[in-house]
Order: C-alpha cells, then sequence, then structure tokens
C-alpha cells in the first residue's frame, strides 16, 4: 500500500472505533425504544450496523483497505497482500480500538465504562452461524474485489444486513469485534466464555473462503 502505516493504523483504528460504536450504541438504543420487542430491537441494531460499514469503508478504503477486522488482516497477509508484521500490527490496533469504541458507546449513553457481557452465545448453531457468516463475508471481499472493487462498500454493509437475520449468531463475523461485545453487558453482548470458540468458528470460515476464492478468482501469477 502507497499510504504510510501509520496513517493506515489511525485509519483502522477510526473505523473499527466508529464500527463499534454504532454496533453497541445501536444496541442500547434500539433495545430502549423497542419496548420488550426483540424483533424491533435487531432491526433497529441491523441497519445502522450495515450503514456505518458502507460509510467507513468508503472513506478510510483508499488509506488501509478498510479491513476494521482481523480475519480480513490475515486472510490480505495470506494472500500475499500485506506483510505479516503490518497484518499483526493491524489487528492489535483492530482490537484496541473496537474496545475504545465500545467504551465510548457506554459514555455515550451514560453507562457504566466498564463491563462484562452476561449473555449466552454458545452452542452448535452459534457456532456454524459464526462460520458461516464469516464465509460469506469473506466472499464478498474477494469477489467485489476480483470483479467489481467499487462495489465493495455497499455489498459488505448489504451482507452485513442480511446475515443479521439469516445467522443464529447475528454474524459478528470479526474477532475484535467479538472480544469488545465481551466487554459490554448490552443488547450486543456475548459472554466472555463464549468468544474464544466464536473467534475459532471464524478462523475456520475465513480459511474456507480462501480456498473457494482461489477457485472462482484465480489470479495472475506474480514476477
Amino acid at each position: 500500500m502507497a499510504e504510510p502505516l501509520a496513517r493506515r493504523l489511525l485509519a483502522e483504528g477510526l473505523g473499527t472505533a466508529l464500527l463499534l460504536a454504532t454496533v453497541v450504541g445501536s444496541g442500547i438504543m434500539a433495545e430502549r425504544l423497542a419496548g420488550g420487542n426483540v424483533a424491533i430491537a435487531l432491526l433497529g441494531n441491523t441497519i445502522p450496523t450495515g450503514a456505518i460499514l458502507v460509510v467507513i469503508i468508503l472513506i478510510f478504503g483508499p488509506v488501509s483497505g478498510a479491513h476494521f477486522n482481523p480475519a480480513v488482516s490475515a486472510a490480505a497477509a495470506l494472500r500475499g497482500e500485506l506483510a505479516w508484521p503490518h497484518a499483526v500490527l493491524y489487528a492489535l490496533v483492530q482490537i484496541a480500538a473496537a474496545i475504545i469504541g465500545t467504551w465510548a458507546a457506554h459514555l455515550m449513553f451514560d453507562l457504566p465504562l466498564l463491563q462484562i457481557s452476561t449473555t449466552e452465545r454458545g452452542g452448535p448453531g452459534q457456532l456454524l452461524s459464526e462460520a458461516i457468516a464469516t464465509f460469506g463475508l469473506m466472499l464478498t471481499i474477494f469477489g467485489c474485489v476480483a470483479r467489481a472493487s467499487a462495489a465493495t462498500p455497499f455489498a459488505v454493509g448489504l451482507y452485513i444486513t442480511a446475515a443479521y437475520w439469516f445467522t443464529a449468531s447475528t454474524s459478528f463475523a470479526n474477532p475484535a469485534v467479538t472480544i469488545a461485545r465481551a466487554l459490554t453487558d448490552t443488547f450486543s453482548g456475548i459472554m466472555p466464555a463464549n468468544a474464544p470458540a466464536f473467534i475459532a468458528a471464524q478462523i475456520a470460515g475465513m480459511g474456507a473462503a480462501l480456498a473457494v476464492a482461489r477457485f472462482l478468482w484465480p489470479r495472475a501469477p506474480r514476477d
């Protein structure tokens, strides 16, 4: 990438923080306004999340690639598109920024800054959901980059909007998001005990998508 590493890391941090502030903040707002209707609350959480993804990919994509997700950064490194030391830095910044974004949401809604989620999200269906959600997200990214790069922000936003509803887990599909959401005892939380299995399922989904993408969209050999 042409941009200096420090600029790319700042873009990744800002984008990831905005993403989590939106995920957690819209979940809090939705639950408060839904009057106990969980379907309405989920819809109120879904729409802002899909919308903010379009925005942050559009504004930060030209700087850092708009990963906002350690699974995406790892995939880029495995594909030779990002140096591994840079991918590690991307992931560390994404995780830290995700936590900061979660804390910002707490402060905006006058909630305690430090929380631990008590929301149970365990079981085979949840893990399968996370593997499928991440698999689909990665295929969306790979396919758009290969054939329709300008559509990437919109495709990613729409995919996550859909995956909130067709997966039992509501599509975390992101290790940094999973870690941060373990630190909020609000609508979007996940118990810390459930987080490692979610992350393992996400990594599995990413690996499967890499294999399929190599077949569907083969790239020209490097010199």
